[in-house]
């Protein structure tokens, strides 16, 4: 008999899950709350892990057509602008089995839809998931349109106000950070010479850091400003208007090139940042039929640059294991069992490190003068993290 998976969410991760799922052999089933399936936002970086889950789903070309491949990663004081570190990029698909990228997130989510709706998975638009129950064997979906939906399995890949999770995990509300993230956009061609690049630079400063790189064959440059802030008004979501002035007042003591880049920006866009504590155990990703993955199962902090990257990496086991379900007969909820003490300590290691960077990062007085005096004396074996990009 045919297997089925319902997943919440058409975002990076429930695509993901849902493409992996058809390759395993079941049937999948996305929903979206959203009249489209399509993405908003700026720029991700996509490190070797999640370039070689990609490439496994045979999606190298398609990423390659629209990424970026910057050529270093280059620390800089926001202070004084002097080079702190830089890493190399160039050596990392011989190193790391895939290349350091770049993507617009739209890019990337056009790239995973394609493919899924080549695979046969059935998609849902506008319809919300109001609540979640199981039976049996069986996972039923309460929606805001439609008929009651029933499957084998469900994913939860709803994001941070995750309903999924707040089925299984009704205390796991994400928190907020106490940090706020400005992004923008702008083409290159319209930026003075000094302000293009080719590379990922970081700037870091007293409660602030500053991330710059390319998109879209470098025609594009993506700049995120993360800086402490007053709790807004709206949480969810994370796609608000901004005021560009608090944001200016945060890196007012900053130095001139870089005041020159933001200044440059032509428009700025502002999600608060969430996180939940680490996970601390497999019960935090799975749950009978149920299975967490991306911001539903383990949000964190921006730090490392892996919310995407974990999303990928969590659809991609969850297909190993469904498939071993589906040929090898073992229970489903073995199965999902087995994806969630897989993944747990993976997440909970890089949620915890994204935590620890936003201390470094956004270090002042004696912490910061020490970060700046290792990272000149280390370069960039501070900045390469073969524990995460090996996987």
């Amino acid at each position: 008999m045919s297997l089925q998976i319902l997943i919440a969410g058409g975002g990076i991760g429930g695509l993901g899950a849902a493409l992996a799922a058809c390759r395993a052999g079941w049937a999948a089933c996305l929903f979206e709350q959203a009249e489209a399936f399509s993405e908003t936002g700026a720029g991700i970086q996509l490190g070797p892990n999640a370039g070689r889950v990609l490439q496994g789903w045979g999606l190298a070309d398609a990423l390659d057509r629209v990424a970026s491949r910057p050529a270093r990663i280059r620390v800089r004081s926001g202070v004084d602008g002097a080079e702190l570190a830089a890493l190399p990029l160039d050596d990392f698909a011989s190193r790391y089995g895939a290349p350091y990228r770049t993507v617009h997130r739209a890019d990337l989510h056009g790239v995973l839809l394609g493919a899924a709706q080549a695979e046969g998975a059935a998609l849902n638009p506008a319809t919300r998931i109001e609540r979640v129950e199981t039976a049996g064997d069986v996972v039923r979906l309460h929606c805001s349109a439609g008929p009651l939906r029933e499957g084998d399995a469900l994913a939860g890949a709803d994001g941070l106000w995750s309903t999924v999770r707040a089925a299984v995990h009704p205390d796991a509300a994400p928190r907020f950070t106490g940090d706020l993230a400005f992004r923008a956009l702008a083409l290159q061609q319209d930026l003075a010479q000094p302000l293009r690049s080719d590379e990922v630079c970081v700037w870091l400063a007293p409660q602030l850091h500053v991330v710059a790189y390319p998109l879209r064959g470098q025609h594009w440059l993506n700049v995120v400003v993360v800086a402490a802030g007053a709790k807004p008004q709206a949480l969810a979501g994370w796609d608000h208007e901004a005021d560009a002035t608090a944001m200016r007042s945060a890196v007012a003591g900053a130095c001139a090139p870089l005041r020159a880049l933001l200044d440059a920006m032509p428009a700025w866009r502002m999600w608060p940042v969430h996180e939940t504590a680490p996970l601390h155990g497999a019960d935090g990703m799975a749950s009978g039929r149920i299975a967490l993955l991306g911001d539903a199962a383990h949000p964190m902090r921006p730090y490392l640059a892996q919310g995407a990257g974990m999303a990928l990496e969590d659809a991609a086991e969850l297909g190993r294991m469904l498939a071993m379900a589906r040929d090898a007969g073992l229970p489903v909820e073995t199965a999902l069992r087995r994806y969630a003490l897989h993944r747990w300590e993976r997440c909970a290691k890089v949620q915890a490190r994204s935590q620890r960077n936003g201390v470094i990062f956004h270090a002042s007085g004696p912490l910061r003068v020490a970060r700046d005096a290792a990272m000149r004396v280390a370069g960039g074996r501070l900045l390469d993290n073969p524990w995460l990009y090996r996987g």
